[in-house]
């Protein structure tokens, strides 16, 4: 193979991430129509392999060294590394300068500001003093002035599997031995929303787009409808300078009977149901592909779709040949 001039990306913990993938492999096709898709995962049997043009068996976070990384890159024509797992954005974000001095550019923000993000405790701490937003509040046992009732959840991390929804307090504490980091935050009754961001290498924030959760399952939107919100993007924007973000991130936020807004978490990564904002026009994966290829983003548009465009998420089956 020729790697010579090639742009390849190569996408990381790839599970079954067909979603994903297919919004990679668009947004490359605008910038090398002959770039490749390579993907990487530690299972050789993850479903997701059958939808990229090639597969790395890469071995386990715990065991990967970026030397390792950057060869591989560097023999396959890898530009550009798209992490897609809380489990390993910290390593991709501690090792993003050194594959950047090889030529090849990661989507991920600072190890500061993804370390902010994976801890909900540090999440809450770093933005309750900042004028104009408003963190859930976040404990390690009950406060009797934040309310009667409470979730309970894993401090790392993002997801909802292990979760407790609008217990007691005293409920609340009983639970606490099934958690391996548990934190407690007042249960807020409203509706959710997930914001899709990007923010470019220089800091500057790119396009925004807010979406209500209509149907959530195992902490992932099944519907999802853009929603035209410019209160919940202003505060969003905010929260994203204030962490020091870059690249794309997803910002959860839930709207209370009052019309006041809380910030629960954000993930500075590609979401499960984020395919939507890119439909609306948050173009991440180009964007990030032109950042890599040593472009401005100010000469690029933003273009926002209109609001009230809907995601239903299925499964889907496909057909390969094996023989």
């Amino acid at each position: 193979m020729n790697t010579l001039n090639s742009f390849n990306v190569l996408i990381t913990s790839l599970s079954s991430k067909a979603a994903l993938i297919r919004e990679v492999r668009k947004a490359l096709l605008k910038i090398h129509s002959d770039g490749r898709v390579i993907g990487a995962d530690s299972n050789p049997d993850c479903i997701g392999r059958y939808f990229v043009d090639d597969f790395w068996e890469m071995p386990p976070i715990d065991r990967l060294d970026s030397k390792l990384v950057a060869r591989y890159c560097k023999a396959n024509g890898i530009r550009s590394i798209i992490p897609t797992r809380d489990g390993e954005l910290y390593f991709f974000a501690e090792k993003r300068d050194l594959l950047h001095r090889n030529g090849i550019g990661v989507m991920i923000a600072s190890p500061q500001s993804v370390q902010t993000c994976l801890d909900k405790r540090k999440f809450f701490s770093s933005l309750k003093n900042i004028n104009g937003l408003k963190p859930i509040p976040t404990f390690d046992l009950p406060d009797s002035n934040c309310g009667k009732r409470w979730v309970v959840k894993e401090r790392f991390g993002s997801g909802s599997r292990n979760i407790m929804l609008n217990v007691s307090a005293e409920a609340a504490r009983l639970s606490l031995d099934r958690f391996e980091n548990p934190i407690l935050q007042p249960y807020v009754h409203g509706q959710e929303y997930s914001v899709d961001l990007y923010i470019s290498q220089n800091k500057a924030p790119k396009g925004c787009v807010v979406r209500s959760r209509d149907m959530v399952v195992h902490g992932e939107s099944q519907m999802t409808t853009t929603a035209d919100r410019p209160d919940i993007e202003k505060i969003c924007l905010e929260t994203a300078t204030a962490i020091g973000l870059t690249g794309h991130a997803l910002i959860q936020i839930i709207e209370d009977v009052s019309g006041a807004l809380h910030l629960l978490e954000c993930n500075s990564r590609f979401g499960g149901a984020s395919s939507l904002s890119v439909a609306a026009g948050l173009d991440s994966f180009y964007w990030f592909f032109r950042e890599c290829s040593g472009d401005d983003l100010s000469e690029v548009p933003f273009v926002s779709g209109k609001p009230g465009f809907r995601q239903i998420r299925y499964a889907e089956d496909k057909v390969v040949q094996v023989t």
